[in-house]
This record gives C-alpha cells, structure tokens and sequence, in this order.
C-alpha cells in the first residue's frame, strides 16, 4: 500500500473544504465553515492497480490576519493550490503562496485548481493569468465542489 499525504492550500472561502467533502464523501453543503488549523480527511484509490491512500490536509485559509503554517506542509508528497475563479486576487495569493511553499518543501507535484467553474458568468479572473501559468507547464484544472466537475480527476491526477 502507497501512502501519500496531499495538502489543500489557498486564500478563505475559495473551496478547499468542499473539494475535499466532494471527493471523500460526494457531498456538497452551501454552508461556509471556516476551517480552523487543519483538518484531515483520508481516501483509498486503486490506481493503475495499486491501493493508494490518500491523507488529505484540508488548511487554514489565508486572510490578512492569518498565513499558513507551513510547518503543516512537512512530508507532503503534493499538493493543490486552490483558487476561486469569481475572486482575480485568490489566484494572485495562489501564486505568491507557491514561491513559500517552494522554499520549505522543495520540488514537490502541484496542480492549481480554479474552482466554482459553475459560476463561469461571475468569474474575474483572467485567461491571460491562466495562459502565463499554463506556459509554466504547471497543471491546471477548473473545478466545481458543487457539480463535482473535474474533482475526481484533480484527485487522481
């Protein structure tokens, strides 16, 4: 058995918690719970003939009062950097929270998910911010804790 440990990293309230309920449990609440510290949730996948178990580590989202602890991040074997399509500057923290990451866990797997793809006819953000990343090569998905569209394949990937 595979053991991976997955951290969810990304400003408040741009869906970290309910990605990770939509995935473990195949749920959706609208209620916002803040998340305080970390929460962690676990998942077994067979993938490609392997079981995979997957602890995921739902973190405090960043505010102006509260950045992450990045001692959370210590043993990650990846991790999603969660931004909110319906709010430009969640992407823009997104990106400055990677150079931190970077520095204390190293070259480790990330993709940025984009979530509220439901909401696309509210989104702020930018196609010229997702092309520059995308340039990178970096992985991007767009994905709905509500729908659950591209949450499973975010996960498996």
């Amino acid at each position: 058995m595979i053991k991976k440990k997955i951290c969810m990293l990304g400003v408040f309230a741009v869906g970290k918690t309910s990605l990770v309920q939509r995935f473990v449990k195949s749920i959706f609440s609208d209620k916002y719970l803040t998340t305080v510290g970390v929460k962690i949730d676990k998942k077994t996948l067979d993938l490609n003939g392997a079981t995979v178990d997957l602890m995921l580590w739902d973190l405090q989202g960043e505010d102006e009062f509260q950045e992450l602890q990045v001692s959370y991040l210590r043993g990650t074997s990846g991790y999603f950097l969660v931004a909110d399509g319906t709010r430009a500057f969640s992407f823009d923290r997104a990106m400055l929270l990677k150079e931190r990451v970077d520095k204390v866990v190293g070259d480790v797997p990330f993709v940025i998910l984009i979530n509220k793809a439901d909401l696309t006819d509210q989104w702020e953000l930018e196609d010229q911010k997702v092309d520059e990343v995308l340039a990178r090569n970096w992985h991007v998905m767009k994905t709905s804790a509500k729908t659950g569209e591209n949450v499973e394949n975010a996960f498996k990937t």
